[in-house]
């Protein structure tokens, strides 16, 4: 179902130069995105770096201060009820309407859509059906953030915005909701721009990542694409014919394991290669923005050159 790479397709959001000051202080600094049909899309960055303030000028509850953009067709400051109404949000924090039941909240919401869901099903899909008649300020913090995934998709949004979506979720609905979202993008083509700062969960959901930092975007392509541009070089180990375990660094592990067997006289015990992960390059990137060492025209200088473009 994801799009991502084609020219013949607009995308379903796109900024370019997108820049917001507050006073002096410059939050974003010319961002530029491309975000395809039935893709999920991860914007990780650490706190301050612009994450909050990007979302909500793609929502439409924030105004930008320069820059281009169109979501779902349409400058978000210009969207009215109609466009809004194709749009989903899971806000990272939602304490409203806490004396509503459940089910009774799903059901109110679902009137404002033309093709809503059936809150049944929805209640059943987020794992909520047993506490269907309960009071919303009654339910556990992660029960709350189930009721907001529901709310966010009973409206059947063709772009979806998590904001932190699985804050408070024990393991097994953090996996049940994973594949809600896999699901919803492959079989529906839902879009989904998801903002978290667990790793695991960006490169276990999205197609493609981008890394924000600084308030521009430093790197953009798949888990795997944004893992081999990481600074930190892989790791090697093995056993050595005397029972001595061995490591070594090094930016071509292929030409070293070659050499640990042309060398070897016989099988290498215990050989493996630990590439960088996601994680290495998230933090290289940040890193790199504390100690002032990207270029000053906010270019990574370590940068592939033929890294994907957001």
């Amino acid at each position: 179902m994801t799009t991502f790479g084609r020219t013949d397709v607009q995308p379903v959001i796109q900024v370019r130069d997108l820049t917001m000051a507050y006073g002096d202080i410059d939050v974003l600094r010319g961002v530029d995105l491309d975000i395809h049909r039935g893709e999920v899309f991860a914007l990780l960055g650490p706190n301050g770096a612009g994450k909050t303030t990007t979302v909500e000028i793609l929502e439409g509850f924030r105004q930008r201060s320069g820059g281009e953009m169109s979501v779902l067709a349409t400058d978000p400051e210009r969207g009215g009820d109609a466009w809004r109404a194709r749009i989903g949000l899971v806000l990272q924090s939602w304490r409203d309407h806490r004396r509503w039941r459940v089910a009774e909240l799903l059901t109110h919401f679902a009137t404002y859509y033309p093709d809503s869901r059936d809150p049944a099903e929805l209640l059943a899909l987020v794992g909520l059906t047993d506490q269907a008649g309960r009071q919303v300020d009654r339910l556990s913090g992660g029960q709350r953030r189930r009721l907001d995934v529901a709310l966010g998709i009973v409206g059947r949004p063709e772009l979806l915005f998590l904001d932190e979506p699985t804050t408070g979720f024990d393991p097994q609905a953090r996996h049940e909701f994973h594949v809600l979202v896999e699901r919803l993008a492959r079989d529906e083509g839902v879009t989904v721009l998801l903002t978290t700062h667990d790793l695991a969960e960006a490169e276990r959901l999205a197609d493609r990542i981008a890394m924000l930092v600084g308030g521009r975007i430093r790197a953009c392509g798949t888990p795997s694409e944004l893992a081999r541009r990481a600074a930190a070089q892989a790791e090697v180990r093995w056993t050595a014919d005397d029972g001595t375990p061995c490591r070594e660094r090094t930016e071509d592990p292929s030409r070293l394991v070659w050499e640990l067997h042309r060398h070897a006289a016989g099988p290498i015990a215990d050989l493996e290669v630990r590439r960088p992960t996601l994680e290495d390059t998230y933090l290289h990137m940040v890193h790199r923005e504390a100690d002032g060492t990207d270029g000053a025209d906010g270019t990574d200088r370590d940068a592939d050159e033929e890294a994907p473009a957001a």
